[in-house]
C-alpha cells in the first residue's frame, strides 16, 4: 500500500495533525470570537450570518477533527472542501473591494484555495487505509 512505505504513515499521520488540528482551531475561533466574525460576515453580504458562522465553526471543528483522527475522512475533507469553495468566493471576493484591502482578501483567497487541494487530496485517499486512524469510514 503506498501509505505503507518507511516513514510515509509517520509523514501522513503529521500532515493531518497539522491540518485536521489548524482547521478545527479555526472553527473554534468561529465559535470564540462569533460576534466579531458575524459582524465581518454580514458585512460581506452573508445572509444568516447569526446562523451560519457558529454552524460553519462546528463543520470546521468536525472536519478538521475527522481528518485528524481519520474518522469519515471523505465526509469530512469533503465538508471542508464544500466549506472553504463557498467562504473563499464569498468573504475573499479581492476583486469587488476597495484597493488597500484586495491584497489581504487575494491573500486569503489563494490560502483558501491552497487549503481546497489539500482537502481534495485527502478527498481522493479516503478509501486508502490510513495509518495510525481510527479507520472509521463509508468507504
Amino acid at each position: 500500500m503506498v501509505l505503507e512505505s518507511t516513514g510515509v504513515a509517520e509523514a501522513f499521520l503529521f500532515a493531518r495533525v497539522l491540518f485536521g488540528g489548524v482547521l478545527a482551531f479555526l472553527g473554534l475561533n468561529h465559535l470564540l470570537n462569533a460576534e466579531q466574525m458575524v459582524g465581518y460576515s454580514k458585512a460581506k453580504g452573508i445572509p444568516a450570518a447569526g446562523v451560519l458562522v457558529p454552524a460553519s465553526g462546528l463543520l470546521l471543528i468536525a472536519g478538521g477533527l475527522g481528518v485528524l483522527a481519520g474518522i469519515f475522512p471523505v465526509l469530512a475533507a469533503g465538508a471542508i472542501a464544500g466549506f472553504l469553495v463557498i467562504a473563499t468566493v464569498t468573504m475573499h471576493d479581492f476583486w469587488a473591494v476597495p484597493e488597500e484591502q484586495a491584497q489581504d482578501e487575494m491573500t486569503h483567497f489563494l490560502k483558501n484555495t491552497a487549503l481546497i487541494g489539500g482537502t481534495l487530496v485527502l478527498v481522493a485517499l479516503g478509501t486508502v487505509e490510513w495509518p495510525y486512524a481510527v479507520g472509521v469510514g463509508l468507504f
